[in-house]
């Protein structure tokens, strides 16, 4: 009887880390540079605001604005062509707004977090103040989030509409 109760608790805590594991490999990850070392850091937080270089690497283990294989041909040439960063704050629920239609339209883009001063310097150098959520898709600059606005850029810069996404190109 106490070796089938030992089994039982062993299967379980193996269950358990099994889930904790599982939950883990859904967690966002962050790819960035320390300034103090110059060591690139890989974590599942957020970066500290003085960080450079900061990427946040996607589902897929590729950075948002890296080549993924699995992305369709059109928006590989559109994400080349125009870029789409997307600049957010912490805690700022209009910024997932923007970042869930940019999910939507399965857009690759590269977010970066305004946190230091030198971030609030490069958001006000493009767009002309610090408002975030702001976009850019290639040279067209957004301030704040506006879901017309944001289509508009995106189907000028040739990015398929939501659910319209051909089929990955043959490898």
């Amino acid at each position: 009887m106490i070796r089938f109760r030992s089994q039982n608790i062993v299967l379980t805590m193996l269950g358990l880390c099994c889930a904790l594991f599982a939950a883990t490999i859904h967690a966002q990850t962050w790819r960035w540079t320390d300034p103090a070392t110059g060591r690139t850091m890989y974590t599942d937080t957020a970066p500290p605001g003085n960080a450079k270089n900061v990427v946040r690497i996607n589902a897929s283990g590729y950075a948002d604005n890296e080549f993924d294989p699995e992305q369709p041909y059109v928006v590989r040439i559109a994400s080349e062509k125009y870029p789409v960063v997307l600049y957010t704050g912490a805690g700022c629920d209009v910024c997932q707004e923007a970042r869930d239609l940019l999910n939507k339209r399965k857009v690759p883009f590269t977010e970066k977090v305004v946190q230091s001063d030198a971030d609030q310097a490069e958001l006000t150098r493009l767009v002309g103040d610090t408002y975030v959520p702001s976009v850019l898709v290639g040279p067209q600059k957004i301030r704040g989030f506006d879901a017309n606005s944001y289509h508009s850029a995106l189907d000028l810069a040739g990015y398929p509409k939501a659910g319209d996404s051909p089929p990955a190109a043959a490898q």
